[in-house]
């Protein structure tokens, strides 16, 4: 599920990157294959336009994937970093973080993939 989901977010006009190690072109792709064997974890994160405002809107418009900040559940979550758990932060501490204003994380459960990518798209949708 993870990697349909990198694949169809890297495609979409309203991002404007992705971070998933099982994604060809990633900058761990090599290191996935050696280290897990080419099966990295369900979690990804992405950069989308508009920066902070459209990545609390993006969040605010999920309607099956949860808005909690773990990682690792068997159901989706996701959380926008900025707006949340590095509120605290200024831009500096940001970037020293890793963390990006337009930064969203995604723990991809199992839910049907179908179910899933439809909630992205529509909250998408609604962060423009």
């Amino acid at each position: 599920n993870a990697l349909k989901v990198a694949k169809y977010l890297a495609a979409h006009d309203m991002v404007e990157w992705v971070n998933y190690a099982g994604l060809e072109g990633d900058k761990y792709f090599e290191l996935a294959k050696k280290v897990v064997a080419g099966k990295p974890s369900a979690i990804l994160s992405f950069g989308i336009k508009g920066g902070e405002a459209n990545g609390a809107k993006f969040i605010d418009a999920l309607l099956m994937i949860k808005r909690l900040v773990n990682i690792g559940d068997a159901k989706s979550l996701a959380c926008h970093p900025a707006s949340t758990t590095h509120r605290q932060l200024n831009d500096e501490e940001l970037k020293s973080a890793g963390v990006s204003r337009e930064m969203v994380r995604i723990s991809v459960g199992i839910e049907h993939i179908d179910d899933i990518i439809a909630d992205v798209e529509q909250a998408l949708a609604a962060a423009k």
